[in-house]
């Protein structure tokens, strides 16, 4: 047992992030169907950087000067951009070395809740092992943020959070204190044998499938098809290298 363990922390929702925050270096932000499984997929596929912003007016400011603008809403692209938060739309080749800004229901108010963390990354379940490898090299307190919808808890964010969660703490090198990421642990636990399964009643999967977007469902809830660690730096998601990081 290591004596100095690093919390790991759950939050359920950005609503609930002023409880937590001062207390952490690292936030994990996570939006699982789909908008960090979008970024994940991008950053992957040879995108430059992703620039997330909260409104769709600050989308289609930046859409007026030239960039390549996706903006989704209740799981719909948002009328006049070029797409959404499918991850198949951000693993076009056309879009390599080319920087996109994104604005969604959820998961880019997240990421802009989460800005004034010393240290920004973006999870899902894709990247789910490298990044969890990569926050036990950095031995710092981790809070996890799940975007939820609308502010509310969602199962999907809940289960990717306790994923990371369980690994941390099977590392030995962290440990938790509050009941939220106990909580997201076991709902892990007894969901990773068959994600896809465990999530077919839930709320925003049923929304998606409305919406004919089992594909990107089933993209989004497979672990591990991604080794990249997108960061937030200077208001662009980039590339990690998976180096040690100090914080400020």
């Amino acid at each position: 047992m290591y004596k100095n363990q690093q919390l790991v922390e759950v939050c359920f929702s950005p609503r609930q992030f002023d409880l937590y925050k001062g207390q952490f270096d690292i936030c994990v932000v996570i939006d699982v169907l789909r908008a960090t499984s979008a970024i994940c997929a991008g950053i992957e596929n040879g995108l430059n950087s992703v620039i997330p912003v909260a409104t769709i007016e600050e989308a289609a400011e930046y859409q007026k000067k030239g960039y390549i603008a996706a903006a989704e809403r209740n799981g719909e692209v948002v009328e006049g951009f070029d797409f959404g938060n499918s991850p198949f739309a951000f693993m076009d080749p056309k879009l390599k070395g080319k920087d996109v800004v994104l604005s969604t229901t959820n998961g880019t108010q997240a990421i802009n809740t989460a800005r004034e963390m010393d240290v920004v990354v973006i999870g899902s379940l894709n990247n789910l092992n490298a990044l969890s490898d990569w926050l036990i090299e950095q031995h710092r307190p981790v809070l996890v943020l799940a975007s939820g919808w609308k502010d509310k808890f969602n199962l999907e964010d809940t289960i990717c959070a306790g994923a990371i969660v369980d690994a941390l703490i099977e590392s030995h090198k962290f440990k938790s204190e509050e009941d939220s990421s106990i909580a997201a642990k076991f709902i892990y636990r007894s969901a990773k044998e068959n994600i896809f399964s465990f999530l077919k009643a839930s709320s925003h999967r049923r929304r998606l499938r409305r919406l004919n977007l089992n594909e990107d469902v089933k993209f989004c809830l497979t672990p591990n098809t991604s080794t990249c660690i997108p960061i937030l730096k200077d208001g662009a998601i980039v590339k990690l290298e998976h180096e040690k990081i100090a914080t400020q």
